[in-house]
This record gives structure tokens, C-alpha cells and sequence, in this order.
């Protein structure tokens, strides 16, 4: 067994920590200091955004929405998205498979013929 206490990792902003990553998972902590932002991003897997800490501002094409500690988001496989913190904020972000489908891994290994 693994365990991490994401509230009391050393998570420097700007750098988000691998916890875990495995060929079915991958699972990152990010410190997002207030007003920072994640500038519109996808990723080729399911995300799941877990607030540990803080309140952030999610923004998508469905609109904006404001969640705060022990707040779960999912987002789909390239779901396009923002994050915006709005106090000191620790995030847990797990990405699911991994890589997903359409990677640049998977891309790269498929034209190597693996």
C-alpha cells in the first residue's frame, strides 16, 4: 500500500508531483497558488479534480462553477477546461486509463509497432 497526505506535501507552484502512474492510472498533486490559473487544457484521459484544499473557479463549455475542499470534479477524455485558484488551493488530479487513448505515447509506440 501507498499513501500520500497531500496537505502536507512540500508542492512547490508551477510544478505538479507524480505520486502514481502505472499503465491503468496516474494520479498528481499541484499547489495552485490564489489567482493562478491552468490556462484551457484537455488531456487525452478521464480526469478526476479533487480539491484537498482551497477554493478554485472551474471553467468549460458549460459554463463556470466554483467549488471549494473536498469538492470531486470529473471530466471526460478531451473535455477542454480551466482552473483558476481562488485561495491557496492543493489539488489532487488522477487520470484514467493511462495514457489514454490518442497520447502521444500510445501514438509513438503504435508507429514504432508496439
Amino acid at each position: 500500500m501507498e499513501s500520500w497526505d497531500i496537505r502536507s506535501l512540500d508542492l512547490e507552484p508551477h510544478h505538479p508531483q507524480v505520486l502514481r502512474s502505472d499503465e491503468e492510472s496516474r494520479a498528481i498533486a499541484i499547489r495552485l497558488p490564489p489567482g493562478e490559473v491552468l490556462q484551457e487544457h484537455q488531456v487525452h484521459e478521464r480526469a478526476y479534480l479533487l480539491v484537498v484544499e482551497g477554493e478554485i473557479e472551474i471553467a468549460n463549455s458549460d459554463g463556470e462553477m466554483t467549488v471549494g475542499t473536498g469538492s470531486l470534479s470529473h471530466f471526460g477524455p478531451n473535455e477542454r477546461r480551466t482552473v483558476r485558484a481562488l485561495s491557496d488551493a492543493r489539488l489532487l488530479l488522477v487520470l484514467a486509463p493511462w495514457p489514454g487513448i490518442g497520447h502521444p505515447s500510445r501514438v509513438a509506440a503504435a508507429r514504432a509497432g508496439g
